[in-house]
């Protein structure tokens, strides 16, 4: 629900008090900087996933429904699955272009990010159901900064990187990137700067969330279109997909430094931390592949095949982990993979062009954003 000003009826803060959660967290932080607020410690100094085990689900969300909200990005609608059953359950139109559903940070909120439609449209997890949809300049996709002050609208087309008041969406600062295709991005396990990868640059920016200004850029070596960006649990490497080069780059963003680059298979673009930090999973969506990734080794591990082929491509693991589910990008289809072994469990008709779905409720005590990065 939103809170209203009761003298004017204007919107002071939106459903879940984002405000009063990162308040909360003030009190259990020992890292902080100028111009940037408390951010949680990790519960295990050797991993920043630790809060993300299987069933360690936050007070805020229990009761939610078990459901996966999939953007169907060229039907400018959202499909709901019942999880437990493989079906679709609801069905509703959003604003123009959706292109991925996001947690906000204090977990009690989804916001639907209509890129072209130029708006957000909020989901009451607690219910499933649509309810309002606010003004917001080209969102095509949103991270929280790790203290929940700031909501970072990704505007890539236009070339801008919106800090928003993560409370009200007020507009803040807009930070210019000089480079094209500014689309995803993680957070340095301390929380003080972010890793955002350009697309049609083959570059990657470093932001420094205290002062909220670009220091430092990383020009890939083998060209290609980075994709999505994942920490490792160690918090010491970065691993940024590119769909064009075909794998995975490892980087060590305190010294914007390339480690080395990890083949997966064609069109990298998705990653997702397995429940026991051990594996990433890495979606190849031009093969109908899943590569695992071992954290330890930095090899593939082994590879999935998606019998009858496939798109996989954004997405989330359950919030047992029993299961990574996928959008089917260029199938119109979503995807239910054991997480254990591979084996396909279900491939479930959804409309066109889904993209960024959310698993939703997911352990974690906060998100960072995207389609739920949570530790």
């Amino acid at each position: 629900m939103r809170q209203l000003d009761g003298a004017s009826g204007r919107v002071i803060a939106w459903s879940g008090g984002v405000a009063l959660a990162a308040a909360a967290l003030v009190a259990c932080s020992s890292k902080k900087a100028p111009g940037l607020g408390a951010v949680p410690p990790p519960l295990e100094a050797n991993d920043i996933y630790a809060a993300d085990r299987p069933g360690r689900l936050s007070d805020a969300v229990r009761g939610f429904p078990s459901r996966v909200y999939v953007p169907d990005t060229e039907s400018d609608a959202v499909d709901v699955i019942d999880p437990a059953t493989y079906k679709v359950v609801a069905h509703f139109p959003v604003g123009k272009q959706p292109q991925h559903v996001t947690p906000s940070y204090d977990l009690k909120t989804l916001w639907v990010l209509n890129d072209k439609g130029n708006s957000l449209t909020r989901i009451d997890p607690a219910t499933g159901k649509k309810a309002e949809t606010i003004p917001v300049d080209d969102p095509y996709n949103m991270y929280y900064t790790p203290d929940g002050r700031f909501a970072i609208v990704v505007a890539e087309q236009l070339q801008r990187l919106d800090f928003r008041d993560a409370a009200t969406m007020r507009l803040v600062h807009s930070l210019h990137v000089p480079c094209r295709g500014v689309d995803h991005m993680d957070f340095s396990g301390d929380g003080h700067y972010l890793l955002a990868s350009c697309e049609f640059a083959a570059e990657m920016l470093k932001v420094d969330l205290a002062s909220q200004k670009i220091v430092g850029k990383l020009s890939l070596r083998r060209g290609g279109m980075p994709q999505d960006v994942k920490l490792s649990p160690d918090g010491r490497v970065f691993y940024v997909a590119d769909m064009q080069a075909n794998g995975v780059y490892a980087i060590d963003a305190d010294a914007m430094k390339l480690l080395e680059f990890i083949p997966t298979g064609k069109g990298t673009h998705g990653l997702y931390v397995s429940r026991d930090s051990r594996f990433l999973y890495v979606s190849n969506r031009g093969e109908g592949t899943i590569s695992l990734i071992d954290f330890k080794t930095r090899k593939v591990a082994t590879k999935w095949v998606l019998p009858g082929g496939g798109s996989p491509d954004m997405g989330g693991v359950s919030a047992d982990g029993k299961v990574l589910w996928l959008s089917g990008r260029y199938n119109s289809e979503v995807y239910a993979i054991d997480a254990g072994d591979g084996h396909l469990l279900a491939r479930i008709p959804v409309g066109h062009g889904p993209h960024g779905l959310c698993v939703y409720p997911q352990p974690g005590r906060y998100s960072l954003g995207h389609t739920g990065t949570f530790r």
